[in-house]
């Protein structure tokens, strides 16, 4: 952009996605109300694809369209992209396979499956209108600022105690209403895995400040974000699907960072181990 040049009017106010009333009739519109469905109840709508308790709604809030929750039309504009984490050029279509394969546990939906056409069409039309190539305000996870004192695991414990259990429960084991997940589980057999990005305890940090406690988003103080989440990722979950039979070398093929508790000791415990296979 040309030096004074005006902002463009997407950076200034953001972007509002359409509202579900607006999802047109018709043959499209039936599959972006599928994609809708499978984002919002993931397990039941895309059965043999999911290996936990978790749905898509749980990490990009108010069905895909919350600012600061990784919403979907931020995402969908991104793509295609490189990615360190995959370390090559990835397309919408592969990032949505990821997600089942890591936050979701399970197996990745073949391309140009009922499943994947379904949750690209819902990005597709809430991206209605988005400029493509650009990083939109409110697109992904904020950055949360280090905070003065190195996130604490048992500052974090309190933290969660006081402001995260009522929801997510004493264990992190969330709480379901027969077979319904009301708030996911946090760590654990039935949440997320180690490949995941809210295993990054910097991604998580950015999440929980902005969207945590749920609808108190930005009351909890940058440290009390940094430690919950460092709480929160010291916990054993899944194996990381990219595990090549040592922790140490998987630590440092894929997780070599200082926001990763992956293959590091904690409270005498070699985090990555796994947990068993969850029981639906």
């Amino acid at each position: 952009m040309a030096q004074g040049a005006a902002e463009p009017a997407a950076h200034k106010a953001g972007f509002t996605p359409p509202a579900e009333r607006e999802i047109p009739a018709g043959p499209m519109g039936d599959v972006i109300r599928q994609g809708e469905q499978i984002f919002l109840h993931t397990a039941a709508n895309a059965k043999g694809f999911v290996g936990n308790s978790l749905n898509c709604v749980n990490c990009h809030l108010d069905a895909g369209r919350r600012p600061d929750s990784a919403p979907l039309w931020g995402a969908y504009v991104s793509y295609p992209a490189y990615r360190s984490k995959t370390r090559e050029v990835d397309t919408f279509a592969s990032r949505l396979r990821g997600c089942f394969m890591y936050s979701m546990n399970g197996k990745a939906p073949p391309e140009g499956g009922p499943v994947l056409v379904a949750l690209e069409s819902y990005a597709y039309w809430l991206a209605k209108g988005a400029p493509t190539g650009e990083k939109l305000p409110g697109a992904g996870y904020p950055k949360v600022p280090k905070p003065p004192q190195a996130p604490d695991i048992e500052r974090g414990r309190a933290v969660f105690a006081a402001k995260c259990a009522l929801c997510h429960g004493v264990d992190g084991q969330g709480q379901r209403a027969g077979d319904t997940q009301v708030f996911p589980p946090l760590w654990g057999a039935r949440s997320f895995n180690w490949g995941a990005g809210m295993a990054g305890v910097d991604k998580a940090a950015g999440f929980i400040k902005a969207n945590m406690p749920f609808s108190k988003g930005n009351t909890l103080t940058d440290q009390e974000a940094w430690d919950v989440a460092q709480f929160m990722d010291a916990q054993e979950r899944p194996q990381d699907p990219r595990f090549d039979g040592n922790i140490a070398s998987t630590r440092k093929k894929f997780h070599d960072s200082e926001y990763s508790l992956y293959g590091q000791t904690v409270n005498g415990k070699l985090l990555g181990q796994g947990t068993p296979v969850a029981r639906r």
